[in-house]
């Protein structure tokens, strides 16, 4: 697993739906892309008083962080600043 360092923190995508509720396949370029994600790991750095922890869902700002494709998967490594909310 990726370890991220400082105040980082190493966010999974969500699966994003490849056709439309009527069975149309979407296209690439139609999928919007979401802010959000679930929070796989956190860095040494980052604190209770955060708050946000391993396998929390997270609204982050749009262009944060770096894109890094770790065994196949998609992740993304943000700052903790980054951070917009918790959803509950």
């Amino acid at each position: 697993m990726l370890k991220p360092l400082q105040k980082r923190i190493v966010v999974k995508y969500p699966e994003v739906e490849e056709t439309t509720a009527s069975g149309i396949l979407l296209p690439s370029s139609a999928k919007e892309m979401k802010h959000t994600g679930i929070v796989e790991a956190v860095g040494a750095d980052i604190e209770e008083k955060d708050g946000v922890k391993v396998g929390d869902q997270i609204i982050f700002e749009q262009h944060a962080g770096t894109e890094v494709t770790y065994e196949g998967t998609e992740y993304l490594v943000i700052d903790i600043k980054h951070v917009l909310a918790v959803l509950s």
